[in-house]
């Protein structure tokens, strides 16, 4: 499969996992896997949420951000990846003054 993410639609999604603003997706999803390119606006986050039964990972593509795993808070920019394991909470907030862009996988189990 291919996915040309420059001609999908972009969903919005308010309050995303419970954070501030909304996000911006453009999202495919199979029964084994959900891979997306999403957006923050500035001040925007994706909540603070737990992988109950799967795992994920964001790679940062433009922008920067707050990246917190558990209760380990990292500086993130473009090349930063942000892994949260099975089983871990997460979320990511754009700090920065322009939009943070991240391409993220969750494989489902």
């Amino acid at each position: 499969m291919v996915v040309d993410f420059n001609h999908m639609k972009e969903e919005i999604i308010h309050h995303f996992k419970g954070g501030e603003k909304y996000l911006a997706a453009r999202m495919v999803t199979d029964e084994k896997n959900k891979f997306m390119v999403s957006r923050l606006i500035p001040g925007a986050t994706v909540g603070r949420h737990t992988h109950d039964t799967s795992s994920e990972f964001i790679y940062i593509l433009e922008g920067h951000g707050v990246s917190h795993v558990d209760d380990e808070e990292t500086k993130v920019g473009p090349g930063f990846c942000q892994y949260c394991p099975k089983g871990h909470s997460h979320e990511l907030i754009n700090t920065g003054t322009k939009d943070l862009i991240f391409f993220a996988v969750v494989p489902e189990q």
